[in-house]
């Protein structure tokens, strides 16, 4: 089972980082552009589905993360006037975005992927205790 306290405090070092991509690009390596921003944006997506169902497996929790991440990109398809003014406040962009692109489905599935691998290691994790014993 996964502990929620390091899951609250993984969701929020992730937040930070997420928006320390965006405002301090240069951390990262120029031609990765926006996208570690985005992949960190999964992470958070996957960190809270950890948090709401702790006892799931990760291949549920990843895949869940992907349906989650795809479909808030698929909804920036629909811009009605009333979603678009949500999406201009900075809590409504940093949810929802702004603007349909398949490179963020990439870095979507990027950031779910490496996740999932780290999940695997954490020493919380039943599945790492059970390959292990």
């Amino acid at each position: 089972m996964r502990s929620r306290l390091f899951l609250v405090i993984a969701i929020i070092v992730t937040v930070a980082l997420g928006l320390v991509s965006r405002k301090v690009p240069e951390l990262f390596p120029a031609p990765l552009g926006k996208y570690p921003g985005d992949a960190l944006w999964s992470l958070v997506v996957y960190w809270g589905i950890a948090w709401l169902i702790p006892n799931a497996s990760i291949k549920k929790v990843a895949v869940l993360a992907l349906l989650v991440s795809y479909a808030d990109e698929i909804s920036q398809l629909y811009q009605p006037p009333w979603l678009n003014a949500i999406r201009r406040t900075t809590l409504g962009h940093l949810v929802l975005g702004s603007a349909f692109s398949w490179l963020d489905l990439l870095a979507y599935t990027f950031g779910i992927a490496a996740e999932a691998a780290i999940d695997y290691f954490l020493p919380f994790n039943s599945a790492h205790k059970r390959a292990k014993g």
